[in-house]
C-alpha cells in the first residue's frame, strides 16, 4: 500500500482563483463517473465545506441537467462537474472485435447474457454534454483524458466557470497552463479509476508529482492519488498543492452509489491493478476475474461500450468479479459513514491550512 508521507519545510501554494469558492476544507471530491458519484454525495461534500464533484462523463445531456438540479436542491454551495475531453474515436478492425468478444464470452455465458457484441452507440456527444453544463453553469468544470478546444475554454470562462484540467506528468501540466486553464489536477500513480492524462503518464508518486508540477506551473495545483487520511492531505498541501482531491476515501460513504457487491469487495481487501480490461483506458481498480482474463481489450470508448452489458448484469447479480471496481492504493483505509464525517476526518487541523467545516 502506498501512503503519502508528511515532508516538513515546504509550503502550501496560494489557491488563487480557487479561494473565491470559499472552501473551509481544502478537499475536492474526485469525480467518480458511472454511478458511484451521486448528486447526494457531491452535495454532502460541498455542504460540509469541501468541493463536491459530479462525474458526468457517462450521462446524457438531459441527465446532466437533472443531476446538477439535484445538487442545487440539496445545497447552495459551489460544486464541480467533470467530463472527458473531446477526443477522436480510434479505428478498429473486425479481428480486434472478435478477439475482445471471445475473451468476454465466458462471463456472458455465466450470467446467461447474449454473446458480447459492439453496440453502435459508443459514448455521449461531448458538445451536447458541454452545452448542458453551460445552460446552468456550475462553479467549477473539470476534465480529463486530454485538452479543451479554445472555443470550449472561452465559453466556460465567459460563463464565470473555474476550469480545471488533469495531468499525469509535468509536460501535460505545462500544456494545460499554456491552454489557459485556471488550475491543474496532478494525478499520482496511486489514484483509483482512470488515468486522466493523454501524453506521457509518469505514474509518479503523488508527492513527487505534486512538487514537480507546483515548481513547473504558476497555477494552483490540486493533488490526487492515494490520499486517505488527514496526514496525507497535510503532506500534499505542504508539498505545494492548494487542494487535495480524494475519491477512494468516499467509496463507502452513505451517500455514494457504490453497489453492495462493490462495497463488499472493498471490505474484503486484495490488490489493485492498472488495467484496460473494462474501458480500454488504463485505470486502477481491484483485481478480479475480468482484469485477469482480458488481454486484448479494444481501445476506449469501444471496450467501455462492449463491457457495459456485462457490468450492468454483474451489478444486478451482485457479482463483483465482472465489475470495474475502481479503487486507489490505500483503499483498505476507506471507512463507511456520512460523507460529512469522512470529510471532517480528512480536514487538516494544522494552523494556516484551513478552518473548520460549517456546521
Amino acid at each position: 500500500m502506498t501512503t503519502v508521507r508528511h515532508e516538513p519545510g515546504s509550503q502550501r501554494r496560494d489557491a488563487g482563483v480557487l479561494d473565491a469558492l470559499g472552501l473551509t476544507v481544502p478537499v475536492v471530491l474526485a469525480p467518480m463517473a458511472g454511478g458511484v458519484g451521486t448528486p447526494e454525495l457531491a452535495a454532502a461534500v460541498s455542504r460540509a465545506g469541501g468541493l463536491g464533484s459530479l462525474g458526468a462523463a457517462y450521462l446524457s445531456p438531459a441527465q446532466i441537467v437533472q443531476a446538477m438540479d439535484a445538487v442545487r436542491h440539496l445545497t447552495d454551495r459551489p460544486f464541480a462537474v467533470n467530463l472527458f475531453a473531446l477526443q477522436p474515436v480510434p479505428q478498429i478492425t473486425p479481428a480486434q472485435v472478435e478477439a475482445a468478444c471471445a475473451e468476454l464470452l465466458p462471463f456472458h455465458a455465466a450470467l446467461h447474457l447474449p454473446s458480447p457484441s459492439l453496440p453502435t452507440h459508443l459514448q455521449e456527444d461531448f458538445e451536447a454534454q458541454l452545452e448542458a453544463v453551460l445552460a446552468a453553469p456550475p462553479a467549477v468544470f473539470s476534465f480529463a483524458f486530454g485538452r479543451l478546444e479554445s472555443g470550449h475554454l472561452r465559453a466556460l470562462k465567459a460563463a464565470g466557470v473555474v476550469v480545471v484540467g488533469t495531468a499525469t506528468s509535468v509536460p501535460e501540466a505545462l500544456t494545460l497552463e499554456t491552454d489557459g486553464v485556471d488550475a491543474v489536477v496532478a494525478q499520482g500513480a496511486a489514484a483509483g479509476g482512470h488515468r486522466g492524462g493523454w501524453q506521457h503518464d509518469e505514474l509518479a508518486d503523488t508527492l513527487e508529482l505534486t512538487r514537480a508540477v507546483a515548481r513547473a506551473v504558476s497555477l494552483p495545483v490540486i493533488a490526487a492519488g492515494g490520499l486517505m487520511t488527514r496526514e496525507d492531505v497535510n503532506a500534499v498541501l505542504d508539498a505545494g498543492a492548494s487542494l487535495a482531491q480524494c475519491g477512494t476515501a468516499f467509496l463507502l460513504a452513505d451517500e455514494a452509489g457504490t453497489s453492495s457487491a462493490y462495497r463488499a469487495a472493498l471490505t474484503r481487501g486484495g490488490d489493485t491493478v492498472l488495467t484496460r480490461a473494462f474501458s480500454g483506458r488504463t485505470a486502477r481498480g481491484l483485481r478480479n476475474a475480468v482484469s485477469d482474463a482480458v488481454a486484448h481489450p479494444l481501445p476506449y470508448p469501444h471496450q467501455n461500450a462492449l463491457t457495459r452489458p456485462l457490468r450492468s448484469a454483474g451489478a444486478q447479480a451482485g457479482q463483483a468479479d465482472v465489475l470495474s471496481l475502481w479503487a486507489g492504493e490505500g483503499f483498505t483505509l476507506a471507512r463507511p459513514g456520512p460523507a460529512a464525517g469522512l470529510l471532517a476526518a480528512l480536514a487538516p487541523e494544522v494552523s494556516g491550512h484551513v478552518g473548520h467545516p460549517e456546521k
